[in-house]
């Protein structure tokens, strides 16, 4: 019998996991819960750890694999524990390069300078900060350590800059001190320091067609399974949908991703784990940049997997965390492409009306296979909502599959109109 944790493991993620042939014998467990995990407003990284080790301790059986899906705490927690019980996982040290933006950016200006935008780190504390920014604006400013894309600004002018730090300033603790704490277990390079876990990255803002490759290392083996599109809304600040298979960037481009992704990987010493890598493709000057790589797969990805080869990317990650080959079908699912949309909302309001369940299964039966997430519930105010991004609101995160990518479009705009969303609009 093989007993498989799974941080913060949620019912949707059950579901996607029942997509996959799990081997006989092998069981899913949670291992601490979603709302300590992923929505507490505050944490204390060792507490968290502490709890996860009694509830290994306490378990009756064996503890035979650790599965992170989460960002921090969950994708640091993961590597210490597996590291404990002596189970395949991609080293701390690895893990927290990736994680740190700035030492990720370090790392990356080492091994993949081509691809590598202009950045600077500074500390929002300091009152002197843009005098030592070194980058033209406009640029973005982010912590090195959030949740998604909070406290990420695009900043045009001093005015805009002062507004971003101090938004920056008064919310920055809530990740960045549990982070110091992950931090002080590993041996941090003097030039990343800065100001812990507070400090921030001034970046070169780059444009271009986005997308997504998303693999793993396992013993050294490296593999890609999947690329992904990532289109953004007409703001061009927020991601739309995320397609898949990719079409919108050459072949040989996502061969390019998919090179510099391994090139950045085996750098860094990352090994036993899945990763998701996103880049931007200025189609007129052919520059590939290097957005970001994250140290396990995307659940974004799952469902898109699983509707069009037939099986989720779990199947990748249980299998290396069990320490074996891993696997995952091809092109043997129900659709030809498949997307997770946004429904967005742009302004500030209560919500006083979201979609019934009647109004969903009728969606349902009209496109088969689509999934509706409503993320908001009536009297909920849309700026009051955690781990929201500065420039929209999300209602609903749809996952929609099709025979093609005219008929995905369609769809989604479909989708819309039957998905019914009404506001009190507040100044």
């Amino acid at each position: 019998m093989k007993n498989v944790f799974v941080p913060g493991l949620t019912d949707l993620q059950r579901g996607e996991i029942g997509t996959i042939d799990l081997a006989d014998g092998v069981r899913l467990f949670g291992l601490l819960d979603y709302e300590a995990l992923v929505k507490a407003e505050e944490f204390d990284f060792e507490e968290l750890l502490d709890r996860a080790r009694a509830e290994l301790g306490a378990f009756d059986g064996s503890v035979d694999a650790i599965i992170a899906h989460w960002d921090f705490p969950t994708s640091v927690i993961v590597p210490i524990l597996a590291a404990e019980w002596g189970l395949p996982s991609p080293s701390l040290d690895s893990v927290i390069r990736s994680e740190h933006k700035l030492w990720s950016r370090v790392l990356q200006r080492e091994s993949v300078p081509e691809c590598v935008p202009e950045f600077c780190a500074f500390d929002p504390f300091d009152p002197d900060a843009l005098d030592k920014i070194e980058l033209a604006f406009p640029f973005w400013v982010k912590p090195v350590k959030s949740h998604s894309s909070q406290l990420g600004f695009e900043v045009h002018d001093p005015a805009e800059f002062a507004a971003a730090t101090a938004a920056i300033r008064a919310e920055i603790g809530r990740i960045a001190d549990p982070f110091d704490q992950a931090l002080a277990r590993v041996d941090v390079p003097e030039q990343i320091r800065v100001a812990g876990g507070r400090t921030c990255l001034a970046e070169q803002i780059v444009t271009g067609t986005q997308a997504a490759p998303e693999g793993s290392m396992a013993n050294g083996r490296y593999h890609v399974h999947g690329v992904f599109d990532m289109r953004k809304d007409e703001t061009g600040h927020s991601f739309a949908h995320l397609d898949y298979p990719a079409r919108t960037v050459p072949e040989s481009v996502q061969q390019r991703m998919i090179e510099v992704s391994e090139r950045y990987l085996r750098h860094v010493g990352y090994d036993n784990g899945c990763f998701n890598s996103e880049f931007m493709w200025d189609e007129d000057t052919g520059k590939l940049w290097l957005i970001e790589v994250n140290t396990r797969i995307s659940q974004s990805h799952s469902d898109l997997f699983a509707k069009v080869d037939g099986s989720s990317n779990h199947a990748v990650a249980i299998d290396i965390a069990l320490g074996c080959e891993p696997e995952m079908p091809h092109r043997k699912g129900d659709f030809a492409v498949a997307a997770q949309c946004m429904v967005p909302h742009y302004r500030d309001g209560v919500v006083t009306r979201v979609p019934g369940e009647e109004q969903i299964a009728a969606l349902r039966q009209r496109f088969p296979g689509t999934v509706v997430r409503i993320e908001v519930q009536p009297g909920e105010r849309l700026s009051e909502l955690p781990n929201q991004d500065p420039y929209r609101y999300k209602l609903a995160t749809l996952y929609i599959g099709a025979a093609d990518h005219d008929e995905l479009e369609r769809r989604y705009q479909d989708c819309l109109e039957a998905l019914p969303f009404e506001f009190e609009e507040v100044d």
